[in-house]
């Protein structure tokens, strides 16, 4: 019976400490727990994500636009002489114009058409001189119109020669002399011979005036053949 008193102050103070419940972590409405929220941006995320607002406003740059085709430095030009053109009526500078008998195709594409006007200008027009050299003329092409657009080119040049002088030109200059020397001893003495002589000279020099100079010209219509001397874009 002893005993039992003296465990009954034990046994209350372990009910007493049983009816203290441990403090409970916060609670929400209703009655059950504040969740933790992960989804909320930690403000080292936020820094990362924020925009730099800093930094000056950019504008987009367009790409350079890329020619629609490009025509090879060497290409060959095929083109018909609208109007003739001599060393007699043109001089180095005159202009002329051609028009492209073949199309010109790049990868079995045309991109100029038959037909497409092209201008050109006279490099060299000169006469040969009396009774020796020969007559020169040379063209080439300046530009083409494509498309309401006028293109620049640079081409190679066709150049035209005369034929040679002959030897016969400058015979009958001196045939002319010696004729004219004979008639007039015949007619005169030597007096006349002198006279003759200057007389035979002055129609050997006027025969030879006329055919002595040579011209060369290129007729109208005539099939010309250019080369490009550097590429060109369209």
């Amino acid at each position: 019976m002893r005993k039992c008193f003296l465990m009954m102050p034990v046994l209350l103070l372990a009910a007493g400490c049983s009816r203290n419940p441990a403090p409970a972590g916060p609670t929400a409405v209703g009655g059950g727990p504040v969740p933790n929220d992960a989804s909320a941006p930690s403000p080292a995320a936020t820094a990362k994500t924020a925009p730099n607002s800093t930094g000056p406003a950019t504008e987009p740059v367009a790409a350079p636009a890329k020619p629609a085709a490009m025509i090879p430095n060497g290409t060959a030009l095929h083109v018909r002489l609208d109007s003739e053109v001599d060393t007699k009526h043109n001089r180095a500078g005159d202009g002329f114009t051609a028009t492209l008998t073949e199309p010109v195709q790049v990868g079995g594409e045309t991109v100029l058409p038959k037909g497409t006007r092209f201008t050109g200008h006279i490099t060299q027009a000169d006469a040969s001189g009396r009774l020796r050299g020969r007559a020169a003329i040379g063209l080439t092409l300046d530009s083409f119109e494509h498309d309401g657009r006028r293109y620049t080119v640079r081409t190679t040049s066709v150049d035209r020669l005369s034929a040679a002088h002959k030897k016969r030109n400058a015979i009958l200059i001196g045939g002319g002399t010696g004729l004219g020397a004979a008639l007039g001893a015949i007619a005169g003495g030597p007096k006349g011979a002198l006279i003759g002589a200057g007389a035979g000279a002055a129609a050997g020099t006027a025969g030879a005036a006329a055919t002595g100079k040579r011209q060369v010209a290129v007729p109208s219509e005539a099939l010309l053949r250019f080369t490009l001397r550097s590429e060109v874009a369209l």
